[in-house]
C-alpha cells in the first residue's frame, strides 16, 4: 500500500488548482454552498433574496395590467407602454444570455474539477480515496443540477423571446394606430379650421351688412313705432265706446229673449190650432198624457165611422212641431208612450173611406214622477232584475203565463226561468231592438217589445209601468255606453242621440 504524506496531498491540490484555465470567470469569489441529502443528492441551500421580484415577473405583471386596462387607455399610452415592455424584454434577453455564458463557464469549471478529482483518486488510497470519490459524486450531481438549470434557462429564454416578439408586434400595431389616429385628428383639425374660417368670414360679412343697413332699419323701426302709436290712439276705448258696447250687449240679450219668446208663441199658436182641429175632428184622445199612461182614440161624433173599420197610424212630432216621425207598428186605437216620447207631441191619423182625420195631443208627453231617481238607484247596482211574464214569442201568443226573470246588465240582456235561459245577447248585436209594445191592449203601458236576435222576439209584460219604463231607459243607456243605439223597429236611430 502506498502512503501519501500531507505534503504530497497539498502539492497535488495545488497542481489541481493550477490546472484550471486562467481565462475562466467566476460569478463569485467563493465556492457555492450545498447540502448533501439522501443517496448523496445535492440540495441547494435556501437563499434569501432581498432584491424583490425578478424582471420576468415584473414584465408579466405589466402585461396583465395592460391587457386589463387597454380599453381605458388611449392609443398613445398603449404605444408607450408597449415600448417600455419591449425594452424590458430586451433587457431580460440580455440577462438570459449572461446566465447562459455563466452556465457554460460552470460546465468548464466542473469538468476541470472532476478531472482533478479523478487524478487524485488514482493517486490516493484508503480513506482519502473514499473522500475523493464522494467529492467526485458530489461534482457529478452538481453537473446534473447545472444541466437541469440550463434546460430551465433555455425554456425561459424561449418564453422571453416569444414575449419580446409579441410586444414588438404590439408596439408596431400601436404605432400604426397612433399614426392613423394622428392622421384622422389632423384631418378633423383642418376641417374644423375651415369651418371656423367660413364662420368668421360670414360673421364679418354680416357685420358689414349690419353696419350698412343699421341706420335704415332704425329709421324704419321709428316709423313703425310712430304708426303703431297712432293706431293705438285711434282704437283706444274711451268712455263713449264702452257705453256703446254695453248697450249692444244688452240689445243682443233682448233679441235672444224675444226670439225664444217668439218660438214659444209659435208653438202655442200651433198647439191651439191643433186643438181647434181636434174640436172639428170626429175623434178625440183620452189619457193623462204622462209616461206610464195610455192614449185611447174614441169617436166623438155620431157620423164617425167605427175605429175597427179605419186605418190608424201614430206619429211623433219634433220639439218645434216641424217634422213628423212615423212610429212603426203603432196602428191601433191604443198607444202607450215610451220614454223616448217624453217632451214630444203625439199625433194620430185616421183614414176611412178616403178621408183623413188627424188628432193631436193637447200637450207634450210628461215624464213619470220618480222615474229618474228610480233609474239612478238601479244603475248603481250594475245588474237590474225584473219579474216579467212572456205574452208573445216570435209573433205568437205564449200559452204559459209563468213568471220569468229579465236581467238588464251593462253588457247584455238575459231572459230566463230558473236555470233555463230563454234568450241572452249583448248590446253589440246589430239585430237587437227594444221599445214599448205598440200593438194596443190594456197592458200596453206595462209591456215592451224585445228582439234579442234576428228571428227571435218577445213581448214581455212587467209588474208595473215604472219597471217597464226603467228597463227601457237602462237598456238604452247601457247600449249607448257600448256605442250602440238601441231603438224600435224601423225607428230613426239617429234621433235617439238628440
Amino acid at each position: 500500500m502506498t502512503k501519501v504524506s500531507p505534503e504530497v496531498f497539498d502539492e497535488m491540490q495545488m497542481q489541481a488548482v493550477l490546472s484550471v484555465s486562467a481565462d475562466v470567470s467566476f460569478k463569485s469569489n467563493k465556492f457555492p454552498k450545498y447540502k448533501l441529502g439522501p443517496d448523496n443528492q445535492i440540495l441547494d441551500e435556501a437563499v434569501v433574496d432581498d432584491k424583490g421580484p425578478s424582471l420576468k415577473e415584473i414584465v408579466a405583471q405589466e402585461t396583465i395590467v395592460l391587457s386589463d386596462q387597454h380599453k381605458r387607455l388611449s392609443v398613445r399610452d398603449l404605444a408607450s407602454r408597449f415600448d417600455r415592455n419591449l425594452s424590458a424584454a430586451a433587457k431580460l434577453s440580455n440577462e438570459a444570455k449572461l446566465k447562459e455564458v455563466a452556465s457554460l463557464e460552470g460546465h468548464v469549471l466542473l469538468k476541470k474539477l472532476r478531472d482533478a478529482l479523478e487524478y487524485l483518486r488514482r493517486r490516493l488510497v484508503g480513506r482519502n480515496k473514499e473522500d475523493v470519490e464522494k467529492a467526485i459524486s458530489m461534482v457529478e450531481a452538481l453537473a446534473v443540477k447545472l444541466t437541469q438549470n440550463e434546460g430551465e434557462l433555455i425554456q425561459e429564454k424561449s418564453e422571453v423571446k416569444k414575449l419580446a416578439n409579441f410586444l414588438k408586434q404590439a408596439s408596431e400595431d400601436a404605432k400604426k394606430l397612433v399614426n392613423q389616429e394622428r392622421s384622422f385628428a389632423c384631418a378633423e383639425i383642418e376641417s374644423a379650421k375651415a369651418v371656423v374660417r367660413r364662420i368668421g368670414e360670414a360673421l364679418d360679412e354680416q357685420e358689414r351688412m349690419s353696419l350698412n343697413s343699421g341706420k335704415q332699419e332704425m329709421e324704419e323701426m321709428v316709423e313703425e313705432i310712430q304708426q303703431a302709436r297712432r293706431i293705438r290712439l285711434l282704437h283706444h276705448p274711451c268712455k263713449v265706446v264702452m257705453d256703446m258696447e254695453h248697450e249692444l250687449q244688452a240689445l243682443r240679450l233682448q233679441i235672444q229673449e224675444k226670439s225664444a219668446f217668439s218660438v214659444k208663441l209659435q208653438q202655442e199658436l200651433l198647439l191651439k190650432k191643433l186643438v181647434e182641429d181636434n174640436k172639428l175632428s170626429l175623434y178625440a184622445l183620452e189619457g193623462s198624457g204622462s209616461l206610464g199612461s195610455i192614449f185611447r182614440l174614441q169617436p166623438c161624433a155620431e157620423e164617425a165611422i167605427e175605429l175597427s173599420k179605419c186605418s190608424i197610424q201614430w206619429y211623433r212630432l219634433s220639439s218645434q212641431c216641424s217634422r213628423r216621425e212615423l212610429i212603426s207598428g203603432a196602428n191601433k186605437s191604443v198607444y202607450a208612450p215610451e220614454p223616448f216620447d217624453v217632451g214630444r207631441i203625439l199625433q194620430v191619423d185616421i183614414i176611412s173611406n178616403g178621408q183623413k182625420s188627424t188628432v193631436t195631443t193637447a200637450c207634450t208627453v210628461q215624464p213619470a214622477v220618480g222615474l229618474e231617481s228610480y233609474v239612478e238607484t238601479l244603475s248603481r247596482k250594475g245588474n237590474s232584475e225584473f219579474s216579467v211574464v212572456i205574452s208573445q214569442m216570435n209573433g205568437r201568443n205564449y200559452t204559459t203565463h209563468s213568471a220569468h226573470l229579465l236581467r238588464v246588465g251593462k253588457m247584455r240582456m238575459k231572459l230566463s226561468k230558473g236555470w233555463i235561459t230563454k234568450a241572452r245577447d249583448a248590446y253589440s248585436s246589430t239585430s237587437m231592438q227594444l221599445c214599448g209594445f205598440r200593438g194596443g191592449g190594456n197592458l200596453a203601458a206595462k209591456s215592451i217589445f224585445w228582439q234579442s236576435r234576428k228571428g227571435q222576439s218577445f213581448v214581455i209584460v212587467f209588474e208595473s209601468e215604472r219597471d217597464r219604463n226603467a228597463a227601457i231607459v237602462l237598456a238604452q243607456r247601457y247600449a249607448l255606453d257600448c256605442n250602440v243605439v238601441l231603438a224600435g223597429p224601423d225607428d230613426q236611430a239617429s234621433l235617439y242621440l238628440l
